[in-house]
């Protein structure tokens, strides 16, 4: 695959695209910044202290792993560092690449060494190699035959070999704003990119619903303006039916899986139902398996609300047999009714906390035999190792409670569980029993 550079010649043929193949780009190609003063957002690694800052105005670039949204800029960094660094820039994407691939543009790059000149090799998607694909890039980076610029929308702590990132420096891109998306349109159509003008509330409309996504939205301005007719003019329903739908930016196996039902899980805990349901929508909206929402409704309904409200269960439970049996779209309404019950359910952690402290004792100090008043006695024999004898029946006692000590030697008085302040019931039921057993002085 020959250099794609940006906007350098190579010095084996390769050249900046003429002015009638730029003009045959589409819009977002034709936009993408040939120098860092054009590059919209990412302030917090492009400022002046900034370690990608530094290495472009150096001309000094160091093997990076850009992981960011679609549409934030990833592409276009990676070409200004090998501009600005006098590089040549090959780029491959980890989609279609293979080891042919990437074995030709090291071939080119040693070659090109002989003759002091640097390349950059932007690799789009790293996280579609596998582990041993990504492993045959180490050499070249460890020797500084290439310089590496990975880019990904996952989070590379999980997609790419710590072997790697070792030899790498992980650069965080954030999505755009609406106000630095609208900043692009506006250019595109300051410099006549576009053949029409856009209506204010056009250029709002397709700023806020890219999602951060300046490609999105861009295409989107290209596409409406060659519909906008004799007027030549975008309107706002032009820019509607351009933009048709937003995307909803999310990935079921990354890392917006997981901050997403964090913060649902995070949302309905704090006892919000608007920040719940608008999670909830976003994963919805996003094509989650409505059976993992479902799950993790199970989970909260008695790690957070517990037994302060113990039907809290029995809702998510029937919530998670709903989503079996009506599958979605319908479903839908059985999760919405589910996070309101658990986001204004009074909550109580006391049981997760018991469980937890009750497990702790056990890995602590190992699993203590029963009494053996408590053991089974339903063998031959049993009775002779002492099993089951002097076992207090508590329905043999008033209130069917006896005062005979169950937990193992040497725990005995140990507490794991105490109710919370949202348990008055359980608190009070409690406290009645350990006073019929004579447990009162307990700690």
């Amino acid at each position: 695959m020959p250099d794609q550079l940006f906007p350098v010649d190579d010095g084996a043929g390769g050249t900046e695209s003429s002015a009638a193949e730029l003009a045959a780009m589409p819009l977002p190609a034709r936009m993408r910044p040939r120098e860092l003063a054009e590059v919209v957002g990412q302030d917090h690694v492009l400022g002046p202290d900034g370690a990608l800052r530094r290495a472009i105005d150096e001309g000094r670039p160091f093997s990076m792993v850009l992981y960011g949204p679609p549409g934030s800029g990833k592409t276009t960094l990676a070409r200004i560092v090998a501009t600005a660094a006098d590089a040549a820039f090959e780029e491959l994407s980890a989609v279609q690449a293979g080891a042919t691939e990437v074995r030709g543009v090291l071939d080119r790059a040693r070659e090109r060494r002989k003759g002091g000149r640097g390349t950059v090799f932007f690799l789009d998607e790293i996280h579609r190699f596998n582990k041993a694909q990504q492993d045959r890039l180490l050499p070249a980076v460890e020797e500084g035959l290439v310089t590496l610029i990975g880019a990904t929308t996952e989070n590379p702590y999980f997609e790419v070999n710590a072997a790697l990132l070792s030899r790498a420096r992980v650069i965080e891109l954030q999505p755009l704003g609406a106000a630095e998306v609208a900043l692009l349109l506006r250019r595109a159509v300051e410099r006549r990119e576009v053949g029409a003008e856009i209506d204010d509330d056009a250029l709002a409309f397709l700023a806020e619903r890219a999602d951060g996504d300046a490609r999105t939205a861009l295409a989107a301005l290209e596409l409406a303006a060659e519909t906008s007719g004799a007027t030549g003019r975008v309107t706002l329903a032009q820019a509607q039916d351009a933009l048709q739908q937003r995307a909803v930016l999310y990935d079921k196996g990354g890392d917006r899986h997981y901050d997403l039902i964090s913060a649902w899980i995070k949302s309905t805990r704090g006892s919000d139902p608007d920040a719940s349901l608008y999670y909830l929508a976003v994963m919805i909206e996003g094509g989650e398996d409505a059976r993992f929402i479902a799950r993790r409704m199970v989970i909260l309904a008695s790690e957070d609300v517990g037994n302060a409200d113990p039907q809290a269960l029995q809702v998510a439970v029937a919530t998670a047999h709903a989503v079996e049996h009506v599958g979605m779209p319908e479903a839908v309404h059985a999760l919405a009714q589910c996070a309101i019950y658990l986001s204004l359910a009074p909550k109580s952690n006391a049981a997760y906390a018991a469980i937890a402290a009750a497990r702790a004792e056990v890995r602590e100090h190992g699993a203590r035999n029963p009494p053996s008043a408590l053991r089974s006695a339903a063998y031959p024999g049993a009775a002779e190792l002492g099993r089951g004898i002097g076992y207090d029946y508590p329905h043999d006692h008033p209130g069917h409670l006896a005062g005979q000590e169950l937990l193992p030697e040497g725990l005995e008085g140990t507490r794991f569980y105490e109710p919370a302040e949202t348990e008055p019931q359980m608190a009070e039921r409690l406290e009645a029993i350990r006073r019929a057993r004579g447990e009162s002085g307990r700690h």
